[in-house]
């Protein structure tokens, strides 16, 4: 009972599956899961990203990010490149179809986020807890 009630990774474990299972179900039309979303934003910027920094912005180890960037680049999403400036990186970057995607699926989270925050007494005030939280 104490750490049915009291653990915060418990806590933390079940508040994101049922947020992924939510924005899943919202993506579903587009064809993408939460966590396919998420790869795909943190690639939406003006110059293609190295692998090592997605992966760590995304907290997860370069394994389990390879293994999630397949599926994307079966469907033309996202492509690798090795990195000019360093052969041994690789660069990852939204293809045209990745964005069109993104385009697609960017209102979808809009409206779900924003009904997720409607919620919460204080959006701010968990947002800035979970940053903290993921520093531990």
């Amino acid at each position: 009972m104490l750490v049915r009630d009291t653990c915060l990774c418990l806590h933390a474990q079940r508040a994101a599956r049922a947020l992924a299972r939510r924005f899943d179900a919202a993506l579903d039309p587009v064809g993408l899961t939460s966590g396919q979303f998420s790869l795909l934003m943190s690639l939406n910027r003006p110059e293609p990203p190295k692998m090592g920094d997605v992966a760590a912005l995304l907290a997860m180890d370069r394994t389990t990010l390879t293994a999630n960037l397949k599926p994307l680049e079966r469907r033309g999403l996202v492509e690798r490149s090795a990195d000019p400036a360093d052969r041994r990186a690789r660069l990852l970057r939204l293809t045209p179809a990745g964005r069109k995607a993104l385009g697609r699926a960017v209102p979808i989270w809009r409206r779900v986020h924003g009904q997720i925050e409607a919620g919460q007494s204080d959006p701010a005030l968990l947002r800035s807890e979970l940053v903290l939280l993921s520093r531990v």
